[in-house]
């Protein structure tokens, strides 16, 4: 079984790293090269940056933060947010980024899924997905637009043709459970890892170190990601490392 990873995750608009409730309520949480840094050196296991600069402005910024993150750190990170094509993946990997995380481009079209990975390999490919239960699916159906626009895409149907097409890992985000901190989305979380065979990284409601416990062994998750918690000091990566291996999860 592979390790576990612990995966800080940066909110970066306009240059500053934000955070809300729900994908609402923004509030400034500090600056992500800075913040990438401090992560690395408390032994996180990967970064994660998502651009919700929707501009072209936006874009530009998110470019340079990243080549500047990049001389800051040594862990993988990964970088997500208005990438729509791939002269758009090229830019941010020659940035210095290891992988690049697509949503709303791969449902519109995803046949870039597939481009992606026969152009940088499935490794490079992370399929976002913001999912939300819909009591009339009986499940979870696909967002986009940073949560704002319902698809009318099941969301097990979606993350089996991604794998498919050649996506390397899922950061899948319960939109039910972001921001709340009480805990991930357990039956979401292990639905899709039950679903797909490449890594799931869950992401939406970790409130504190047993959450990640949890959905670790309850939810199947290769990764546990989380951004209020680690950026207001509510938990330190250190000692949630300790708590982990402490409860006999294999981490890194």
């Amino acid at each position: 079984m592979l390790a576990k990873r612990i995966i800080p995750c940066l909110d970066v608009k306009d240059g500053r790293v934000v955070k809300g409730v729900n994908f609402v309520n923004l509030r400034d949480a500090g600056d992500p090269v800075e913040l990438a840094a401090l992560y690395d050196r408390e032994g996180a296991d990967e970064i994660v940056f998502l651009d919700i600069s929707a501009s072209v402005e936006g874009r530009q910024t998110m470019v340079e933060v990243v080549r500047q993150t990049a001389g800051e750190i040594a862990i993988p990170f990964t970088v997500g947010g208005g990438i729509k094509h791939v002269d758009d993946m090229k830019t941010i990997l020659r940035a210095g980024a290891d992988k690049i995380g697509i949503n709303t481009a791969a449902v519109l079209n995803p046949s870039l899924i597939k481009e992606g990975a026969l152009r940088f390999g499935s490794q490079c490919i992370v399929l976002a997905v913001d999912a939300k239960w819909n009591d009339e699916f009986g499940e979870w159906e696909v967002y986009t637009h940073g949560g704002r626009k319902p698809t009318g895409i099941r969301t097990l149907e979606w993350v089996k043709q991604a794998e498919k097409l050649g996506a390397g890992e899922l950061l899948l985000t319960s939109m039910d459970a972001d921001g709340t901190k009480n805990g991930f989305d357990i039956r979401l979380t292990s639905a899709v890892s039950d679903a797909v065979g490449i890594p799931v990284i869950a992401s939406g409601g970790a409130g504190k170190e047993d959450d990640f416990e949890e959905v670790f062994t309850a939810g199947k998750a290769d990764a546990g990601l989380a951004a209020t918690i680690f950026h207001y000091k509510e938990i330190a990566i250190p000692h949630l490392k300790q708590h982990l291996k402490a409860k006999g999860v294999e981490i890194r």
